[in-house]
């Protein structure tokens, strides 16, 4: 090789080793774990800082009272109900059977989003690592799809139970219980580690300010510096065959359910059962409506000021009221939880 051709490769393999020097400066780290940066990537944002629902320094201790009750009474209100379906065999039904899972469904959701919350507050640190964050997600993606999925399976059971009486025990046997509950988990798992998958996939480079309360796919598009097109895609299609499927079946078992109760002779039995369904389709349609509004917009159109109170609605408020709105009127439970706390 002459000193003209050796000149010439050297010069290639500089300009080589430069090109890959700045790739690895500005291109993304690998962010199945963050913590392992990858390519020298030094703006790689291992940890987050968690806004809250609000920065105001007065506002803190009531938020912390405000929390810490909200978390007390949705886990005391949902563990009696687990305790109750155990210990008195009455409740060992079909509509019992979800209940339960609804019951651990929320006890999981507070537990997941509350404690971090207070911690935060008491410690005045807004820190969350970003295997934390990421943890968090997972688990709020799991119930959500779960908790979804559940109200419809239980305004079918309602509508067998309503509609078709006789052939109850033959429609929701043991055996399509088992069944709905394991498509329940299946799907709650499958949209979890879809969503938690492809947010691991994006890159943050910072800011790293969460301006919301717990980690949320939307928060979480609006910080990435990488392409999300392909998350709001996803996010789109899950709200458009879940949340809108799920409601759209859940609202047509209410009304064939409406429609038997018109046909109850009694004004007394009328007026009971539309007690009963309306404050479940309050409770459903609460969860829903601000489930689609959340997730159905595109990341550059989100407003977390407001959209963090919408996520408090669905996140804090249905765990709290399930356990009083599937349970108040019912003589059944009110006799379960009465064996339970005197036999404590």
């Amino acid at each position: 090789m002459d000193l003209g051709q050796e000149v010439h490769a050297t010069e290639r393999i500089v300009a080589l080793s430069v090109f890959y020097e700045k790739l690895s400066w500005t291109f993304f780290c690998i962010n199945r774990s963050c913590g392992q940066v990858a390519v020298r990537n030094r703006s790689c944002v291992t940890s987050f800082m968690m806004m809250g629902l609000s920065e105001h320094p007065k506002l803190q201790i009531f938020l912390f009272i405000l929390f810490l009750s909200i978390y007390i009474v949705a886990l005391i209100g949902n563990a009696a109900i687990i305790a109750a379906i155990f210990s008195y065999p009455k409740l060992h039904t079909p509509m019992y059977f979800f209940l339960f899972h609804l019951a651990v469904v929320d006890i999981v959701c507070t537990s997941t989003i509350i404690p971090k919350m207070l911690t935060n507050i008491a410690t005045f640190s807004k820190r969350i690592s970003y295997s934390g964050c990421i943890a968090q997600l997972y688990s709020f993606t799991w119930c959500l799809g779960a908790e979804m999925v559940l109200f419809t399976v239980m305004a079918y059971d309602r509508y067998v139970a309503i509609c078709h009486p006789l052939r109850y025990s033959i429609m929701m046997n043991k055996t399509v219980c088992v069944a709905l509950s394991t498509v329940v988990i299946f799907i709650a798992i499958t949209n979890s580690w879809v969503h938690t998958g492809l947010i691991m996939r994006l890159t943050f480079c910072g800011p790293n300010g969460i301006n919301h309360f717990f980690c949320e796919i939307p928060p979480l598009l609006a910080l990435s510096c990488s392409p999300v097109r392909i998350n709001e895609v996803w996010v789109f299609t899950a709200d458009i065959f879940l949340a809108m499927g799920d409601f759209l079946i859940t609202c047509l078992s209410y009304c064939f359910i409406v429609k038997a109760i018109l046909n109850i002779r009694t004004s007394e039995g009328k007026k009971k059962a539309f007690s009963t369904c309306s404050s479940h389709l309050i409770v459903v349609s609460l969860y829903y409506s601000t489930v689609i509004y959340t997730y159905i917009r595109p990341a550059s159109s989100y407003s977390f000021e407001r959209d963090k109170i919408v996520a408090a609605l669905y996140t804090l408020v249905p765990p709290t009221l399930n356990p009083i709105v599937y349970t108040l009127r019912n003589k059944d439970v009110k006799a379960a939880l009465r064996k339970v706390f005197l036999n404590s």
